[in-house]
């Protein structure tokens, strides 16, 4: 027990004190030791070239929506006491006989929408980067589309045109699909039907897809479609509303570093009142939560995972 007096150890206190202070050093306290803790901590950063954790979960909901589709046309009497036509991988199309209206293929969402997929795509996105805050700078601008001429190029070459057919139809017969007349009987001299390599000739010319693995244009097309807009908008709208971005980039000297360094002098946050997403941001939500939703109806009446496998006899010959 210390028995000097209580002057005496305020005089060995403030000895204490000040040769700390003149030696450089202070009485730390746990809210001083937890601060410095919390600096010296080195932040975790994403590898450049992986998806962000907030990326993964939006590429997780596709693969979601199928399953969920696949499971719901197996459970569902409904849908599995509906006639079904394996050739066109679809139900029956009265509208007394399908199992929904979304079931056929001319409901007007299938029709106005999902036909003209990518037209949507591009007149959403660019009312989005026309009208948000974030993409006011020319640089941004152009960049942004730059990405969207990359993505229209891919969409164009899987399923339109590849230097002739489209990679669909090449990966369909590079699987040992081929085309086969559903006619009678071929007329001597005409041309071998088998040999063509496109289904849209296959079907004009009275044939049908069979063998192979058929890739489901629609499936490419919505996913591909709603994976753009998400990453477009959701990236710009987080960066307007001044939320630490996940992402990491390569800059010119090899450094890795954060992508908030990319966006360093451009746009200023937004303040509270200020609608963040706007009407680019809020019509790009709108078609990407309408594909989501034709994705999760492809799924359930079209296209199941059993017709697509190589070793079935019939495919489908729309996509």
């Amino acid at each position: 027990m210390d028995n000097s007096p209580p002057a005496a150890n305020l005089r060995s206190k403030s000895r204490r004190a000040l040769a700390e202070q003149q030696n450089g050093t202070m009485p730390s306290s746990p809210s001083a030791s937890s601060t410095r803790s919390a600096a010296t901590t080195p932040t975790r950063r994403n590898p450049p070239y992986l998806p962000t954790p907030v990326e993964a979960a939006l590429a997780a909901l596709f693969p979601a929506l199928l399953l969920f589709g696949t499971a719901y046309s197996l459970l569902s009497p409904q849908v599995r006491r509906a006639a079904y036509d394996p050739t066109t991988q679809s139900h029956a199309q009265h509208p007394s006989e399908a199992p929904g209206y979304f079931a056929r293929k001319n409901n007007v969402f299938n029709v106005v929408y999902v036909k003209r997929g990518w037209f949507w795509t591009t007149v959403v996105f660019g009312l989005f980067v026309a009208t948000h805050p974030a993409l006011q700078n020319t640089k941004r601008r152009m960049q942004a589309g730059v990405r969207w001429a990359v993505a229209t190029a891919l969409w164009f070459l899987v399923t339109q045109w590849c230097f002739g057919p489209a990679i669909i139809d090449r990966s369909f017969r590079w699987t040992g699909g081929r085309c086969e007349v559903v006619v009678d009987k071929v007329q001597d001299g005409d041309a071998d039907v088998g040999e063509f390599v496109s289904a849209v000739a296959c079907k004009a010319a009275g044939g049908a897809w069979k063998g192979g693995h058929d890739i489901s244009g629609h499936v490419f097309l919505l996913v591909l479609a709603s994976g753009f807009l998400l990453q477009e908008v959701g990236w710009a709208y987080l960066r307007h509303r001044g939320v630490r971005e996940e992402r990491a980039i390569v800059m010119n000297d090899g450094a890795v570093k954060s992508a908030g360094v990319e966006s360093e002098g451009g746009v200023e946050r937004a303040d509270l009142q200020e609608d963040s997403l706007g009407l680019g941001g809020k019509a790009a939500l709108a078609a990407v939560a309408l594909s989501s939703w034709m994705l999760l109806m492809t799924a359930i009446y079209f296209h199941t995972w059993f017709e697509k496998n190589p070793k079935d006899d019939d495919t489908s010959l729309e996509n």
